[in-house]
């Protein structure tokens, strides 16, 4: 981190909750992370009030080649639509889409970070056969191209970075940009969908409290029970590729640990399932969701031993909003 890199984030079709999320980072904090890094924050639509220059003036200079940029972030899908004219989002304090912005500053750009579904791969602006037009950086869905095409490379030589999540974790985007500043952040650190590896490499179910309940398949039945919400209740955890059970949320927090069950949000197309989020789809009473190196034969053998051997204690704390029986102590024999 010997220079100083310039940062630039855009908003575009998205609600802005990954910035929301971004604010809740402490220890550090973002303004603290991005000056350990070395990183100077052009402009936010969020954050920048009022200062000087303004976007249209940073798109100038960076246009211009006064000013490098570093890093250009986009939170948001970009808006093609209506019939790829780019003009159901407008640039602020101009007549220009914001696509067209976002392809000029991306061919400036040294890297180019995706943040959140929506920029990745379209999210839910992309849902109910995509009325808007939207579209990821560089993917629509699990298909390659997007906005930009599948050739895409940013100065650096890379796709663009995708930091999938709905929204994503504080730590995700921080981690992602250190490693950019340090350096250390290339083809062989992103996984198949060009996210980084060192969340994607983990499942959500690694880490979930309700694990034991997993494991003897006591499952919950409504929202707000204790057991397992794999089986009945629709959770993807232990097919969701992120590190959220590990990596709590504001130091405690995930999905399941709160209760809701993981939507697998990292994956591209997780807003249309097929079903609702809520429900299990099972065919001859099997999940079709099944953990992703588990055969069906398998399952459905562990799955009849573990629920013979369920605990009374799993089997009625499972549907249970509140612990009735605790484990017992442990007594050596004498």
């Amino acid at each position: 981190m010997s220079k100083t890199l310039n940062l630039l984030w855009l908003q575009s079709g998205g609600c802005g909750g990954c910035t929301m999320s971004l604010l809740a980072a402490e220890q550090p904090t973002l303004f603290e992370a991005l000056e350990s890094y070395g990183i100077n924050l052009l402009w936010h639509a969020s954050l920048s009030g009022n200062n000087n220059p303004g976007l249209l003036e940073w798109i100038e200079q960076i246009s211009n080649g006064k000013t490098p940029l570093d890093i250009l972030c986009l939170e948001g899908a970009v808006m093609t639509g209506p019939d790829g004219t780019g003009r159901f989002h407008l640039l602020s304090g101009s007549d220009q889409p914001m696509m067209e912005v976002i392809e000029l500053l991306a061919g400036k750009a040294a890297h180019v970070v995706a943040v959140g579904s929506c920029s990745a791969f379209g999210g839910f602006n992309r849902s109910n056969n995509n009325p808007a037009e939207a579209k990821g950086l560089q993917y629509l869905g699990e298909q390659a191209g997007g906005f930009l095409g599948s050739d895409f490379r940013s100065g650096m030589a890379m796709p663009v970075i995708n930091i999938s999540g709905c929204p994503t974790h504080p730590e995700w985007v921080l981690h992602s940009l250190q490693a950019i500043a340090l350096n250390l952040l290339d083809t062989a650190q992103l996984d198949e969908f060009n996210r980084p590896r060192f969340y994607t490499e983990h499942l959500v179910h690694h880490g979930c409290p309700r694990n034991e309940f997993y494991e003897y398949k006591a499952s919950a039945e409504k929202p707000a029970q204790s057991g397992c919400l794999m089986e009945n209740l629709g959770c993807q955890a232990t097919q969701a590729h992120a590190d959220c059970n590990i990596r709590l949320w504001n130091g405690h927090g995930s999905c399941p640990k709160a209760g809701y069950p993981c939507i697998n949000c990292t994956a591209p197309e997780f807003e249309e399932p097929g079903h609702p989020f809520y429900e299990t789809p099972k065919v001859a009473g099997i999940p079709v969701g099944l953990p992703t190196d588990m055969p069906k034969a398998w399952f459905i053998a562990l799955s009849s031993l573990s629920k013979a051997a369920t605990p009374k204690r799993l089997k009625e704390n499972a549907t249970s909003e509140k612990l009735k029986i605790v484990p017992q102590i442990y007594k050596k024999k004498r």
